[in-house]
């Protein structure tokens, strides 16, 4: 027996989660085989690459806006997860402090430099392998070696200025003036290279430093010291927050906006304000809606009527619900399969690349997965 397809219509209502006053409708997925009788749902590598696509919204080194349009919600919260706590980076792990006088616990400015981003060449990173710890059940670990440990150095003392009693006689009051080194900044951090380094993290573009070198550390006066060594190696966010590639990395469902009934005149600027401005526009009635028959339009030519603009930018917030004179006339809801991402990168990967990196650990899961099974069913 031939297989049912439906119409795309009534394909596209099926993907609309209904938002209503006080409920939330039709959220489970049903394009699986066996749910609408004689269609065929089976999943289809062809289908998909014709429905699947990528959009990018805004692209900037830190920060970036895409959609992903035509995937499951499963694999859509996968790359989400992989974003947040799976992508390794390079972070400061290991703090040997040599002398600390400043005010700051040595624990605590320990914390502080474990969550300086850090970045360096691209290339070197990606050299770089993850240092396996000590463990009860492998006591020696992977051992520090060059092409798993980055060594830094932080040495600062603070001291008064050349021009000290000169200032001090003017009644200057800013430290930094008054003092060198006044502020530990994450710039004063040195990259110490080793062994093979040399070949990937050679000179001042390519040397591991801070993202954002003005960070404060900690503030000194004259007489206090920080002589610290530092070691950083790879880890993922699931082991520390210090090492998440992303401020954040989170998705929203594309929001849909039905107008069913005309709404008209005053009503019309009601409406576009119960929403973000840009979402609901406003138009005159054209000769040919008035003088159509069963259009909700006739004698209001020339009337400003609401339409709906930009979905986009909308909050679905429900505003418009709250009202009588809309009750009817408006439906909200938001398309299951169209996923808007936002991602803020810290700074070790440009944006853009987050999302490849979160496409290529995907890629090692399914195929971890493939050969798992292929062992199970020998």
């Amino acid at each position: 027996m031939p297989s049912i397809r439906a119409s795309q219509e009534e394909r596209d209502a099926r993907k609309i989660v209904g938002v209503n006053a006080e409920t939330v409708t039709n959220v489970t997925s049903t394009d699986f085989p066996g749910h609408y009788p004689g269609e065929d749902h089976e999943w289809d590598l062809e289908e998909f690459r014709k429905t699947f696509r990528v959009q990018f919204h805004k692209l900037q080194p830190l920060d970036a806006s895409f959609s992903l349009i035509g995937i499951d919600a499963s694999i859509a919260n996968a790359f989400r997860r992989i974003l947040l706590a799976e992508i390794p980076t390079l972070a400061i792990e290991y703090v040997f402090v040599h002398n600390n006088t400043s005010i700051v616990q040595d624990e605590v400015l320990a914390q502080r430099l474990g969550l300086i981003p850090l970045t360096g060449s691209p290339a070197g990173l990606r050299w770089l392998r993850q240092y396996r710890k000590p463990t009860d059940e492998d006591p020696e670990g992977s051992g520090v070696a060059d092409n798993n440990t980055i060594v830094m150095k932080l040495h600062v003392e603070c001291a008064k200025a050349d021009n000290y009693d000169e200032l001090d006689r003017k009644g200057e009051d800013d430290p930094r003036l008054l003092y060198k080194h006044a502020h530990v900044y994450a710039r004063d951090l040195e990259f110490v290279l080793s062994g093979r380094q040399n070949t990937y993290f050679d000179g001042e573009a390519n040397a591991v430093r801070s993202v954002h070198p003005d960070i404060l550390l900690a503030k000194m006066r004259p007489g206090q010291c920080i002589d610290m060594e530092m070691h950083c190696i790879k880890g993922i966010g699931a082991d520390h927050a210090k090492f998440s590639p992303v401020a954040t990395a989170s998705y929203r469902l594309l929001p849909s906006i039905t107008i069913t009934q005309p709404i008209l005149g005053p009503d019309a600027r009601k409406f576009a304000r119960c929403f973000p401005r840009g979402v609901i526009g406003l138009e005159d009635v054209s000769a040919e809606e008035a003088g159509r028959e069963g259009s909700g339009y006739e004698g209001h030519e020339g009337e400003k009527k609401a339409v709906v603009r930009n979905t986009f930018k909308d909050t679905v917030s429900r505003e418009c619900l709250r009202h009588p004179e809309f009750e009817g006339k408006v439906k909200l809801g938001r398309v299951r399969d169209h996923f808007i991402f936002m991602v803020e990168s810290t700074g070790q990967y440009p944006s853009d690349e987050l999302f490849l990196e979160s496409v290529s650990i995907m890629r090692e899961k399914c195929a971890a997965m493939k050969r798992g099974l292929a062992n199970i069913l020998r």
